[in-house]
């Protein structure tokens, strides 16, 4: 069953994500996919990471979907202007790859190649609009296409954003512009998330919560002091600084968290940042 398939029977959907490799090798991509075959719905591949150079997204999504996988092309405006992005978005679509997830992109400055120019000729609002475009069979200047792609857009949101009011304003954006699927930045605390359920669900439109796997207290304190948006509570922190293992306890947060909010939301999206060994443990004790 395809991703597309998954999100409109109404079943509870699990997505996961690869990372391209740094160089031609795809080996260890297409292990750790393995690892995940029939255990998730589609995978995403990350789209320069970090701003971090990578293999491309397109070809590392050609890979996946050639040995079976259901693939989801991230795309970031970071790094193409509107014409690029138009270009490798019917690249895709006539290679078979229509899911995509729009995303502005991490700023240059994180990565590892700081005096690359950046482009955000667009941003992911804007994005969605030109896949819409797309779909309904003319390009972002108004000119008609020939042969029109079907892309599943998806996009991202962040339900711990303080305050919440603009998240929430951009994600009616977002599906105004043409988003069906949103998959979350992480989040951890159940109560907050139902909460933000609670406001995104008059939009009708899935929402998959997002799990980073926690592998150490310092990981934790990290994603709280330099990622925007990502709240780790100070309990959940405690909790890893007082286990003797873990890791073992990061799988035990994140089941736990799974369990807590299934009810609440379409599915999850699991990012374990390279852990993905860790996933299948994630799934099997939340019953996935």
């Amino acid at each position: 069953m395809s991703l597309r398939e998954a999100l409109e029977s109404g079943r509870f959907v699990v997505t996961s994500e690869v990372g391209p490799p740094k160089g031609i090798d795809v080996s260890e991509m297409m292990e750790t996919a393995e690892l995940l075959r029939g255990r998730v719905d589609a995978l995403n591949v990350t789209d320069n990471q970090a701003a971090i150079m990578r293999l491309c997204t397109l070809a590392a999504c050609l890979h996946l979907e050639n040995a079976g996988f259901d693939s989801v092309l991230q795309v970031t405006c970071r790094d193409r202007n509107r014409l690029a992005l138009q270009s490798d978005l019917l690249g895709a679509a006539s290679l078979g790859i229509t899911n995509v997830l729009a995303l502005t992109g991490d700023h240059v400055t994180l990565g590892d190649h700081r005096e690359a120019k950046p482009v955000f000729d667009l941003e992911s609002v804007q994005l969605l609009e030109v896949i819409e475009s797309l779909n309904g069979g003319v390009d972002a200047a108004g000119k008609e296409l020939h042969g029109t792609p079907d892309f599943l857009a998806g996009a991202v949101v962040t339900p711990d954003a303080n305050p919440l009011p603009p998240q929430l304003a951009k994600f009616a954006k977002k599906v105004k512009a043409g988003a069906r699927f949103f998959q979350t930045q992480a989040v951890y605390d159940a109560t907050s998330f139902k909460r933000f359920m609670e406001q995104a669900r008059q939009f009708g439109v899935p929402v998959m919560a997002g799990v980073v796997v926690l592998r150490s207290a310092g990981m934790a304190k990290f994603m709280n002091r330099n990622i925007p948006g990502i709240v780790v509570p100070d309990a959940v922190i405690s909790e890893l600084e007082h286990s003797s293992d873990a890791q073992a306890t990061g799988i035990k947060i994140a089941s736990r968290f799974i369990d807590e909010v299934r009810d609440h939301c379409d599915g999850v999206h699991i990012m374990a940042v390279g852990a993905e060994r860790l996933v299948p443990s994630i799934l099997d004790a939340a019953g996935l």
